[in-house]
């Protein structure tokens, strides 16, 4: 897939038919319309587009917005290469940008940067300044000026808007497995492996301490997940904490992974952990003793977990 990190970067020999959006989870919902785009350029006659956005509209539009996405910028191109699409568009979005008008952003962008042959949209897309412009104007658009406009059916729509906010609902909730029945996927945590006070190594269970750059990735309820990693090119389990670690007195939120079965020194190293299921809520422990109780009691729930699936 070529990557492009600016409307104005893209060229390509080719028409494009295209569709856009946040795409924020890359879910089942978003794969039935990126698969019917892949499905249009199957014969190589025309090449397949991505427009998405980043920062998140929402971000700039809307000052009071706390929005957390489902993914990162590099989670999004894994999962975008996966179904096959030839080409992504990564553009920042700006106000300057949102301030397009309808018939700006068509001349100027979708037929004479992009080429466009044709578009798949949803139904109720509004675009332009002020999203004062909707799909008649689109099909309008698209006679003068010789592209075809493709609409999502409503069905397909609501399953994408609903099953969005469920995913995020779910995750916040703590309810991963669900979260994750909605994406098609397991829900990725990906960061980079930093030093902790490394108490977990004194009482037997060595930690890695993933570090997330991007504070927009939503972090799922604080408690303890069942994990998956891929290390060494080999398929590692374990458990991972989400919190503050009361027990300690702890005062920042930590992500912390012990894996099974593992010894490999990952410090400084960028991992994904796929988070499968949860096993309990964060608690505060009388002691370290306590603590050390449980933490045996989570892996053999863990691995009860994992032996059944």
């Amino acid at each position: 897939m070529k990557i492009f990190h600016s409307i104005t970067d893209f060229t390509s020999s080719k028409k494009t038919i295209l569709t856009l959006g946040t795409f924020d989870g890359v879910h089942f919902g978003h794969k039935k319309i990126l698969e019917k785009l892949t499905q249009n350029t199957q014969n190589d006659t025309y090449e397949s587009l991505v427009l998405t956005f980043f920062p998140h509209p929402r971000m700039i539009l809307q000052e009071k917005s706390e929005i957390k996405l489902l993914n990162t910028i590099p989670e999004k191109i894994d999962l975008l290469t996966e179904i096959g699409i030839q080409n992504l568009v990564i553009h920042p979005f700006d106000e300057q940008f949102s301030r397009l008008t309808a018939e700006e952003f068509v001349k100027n962008i979708l037929v004479n940067q992009f080429h466009i042959h044709k578009i798949i949209i949803g139904h109720d897309h509004r675009f332009g300044r002020n999203r004062t412009a909707n799909i008649d104007d689109l099909v309008a658009f698209g006679q003068q000026y010789d592209f075809e406009v493709e609409q999502i059916t409503v069905q397909e729509i609501n399953a994408i808007s609903v099953s969005s906010t469920k995913i995020r609902n779910a995750i916040t909730a703590g309810n991963i497995t669900l979260a994750n029945d909605y994406l098609g996927y397991n829900y990725p945590l990906t960061g980079t492996v930093s030093k902790g006070k490394q108490l977990g190594r004194t009482i037997g269970f060595p930690t890695a301490n993933l570090k997330i750059e991007e504070d927009y990735k939503l972090i799922p309820q604080n408690g303890v997940y069942v994990v998956q990693s891929i290390l060494t090119q080999k398929t590692v389990f374990g458990m991972m904490n989400i919190g503050f670690n009361p027990t300690v007195q702890g005062t920042q939120l930590t992500i912390e992974i012990h894996y099974f079965d593992f010894d490999a020194d990952l410090y400084d190293q960028k991992i994904t952990v796929s988070v499968l299921h949860r096993i309990r809520s964060e608690q505060k422990f009388e002691s370290v003793a306590a603590l050390q109780e449980q933490l045996n009691q989570d892996q053999e729930t863990a691995l009860d977990y994992l032996a059944r699936v």
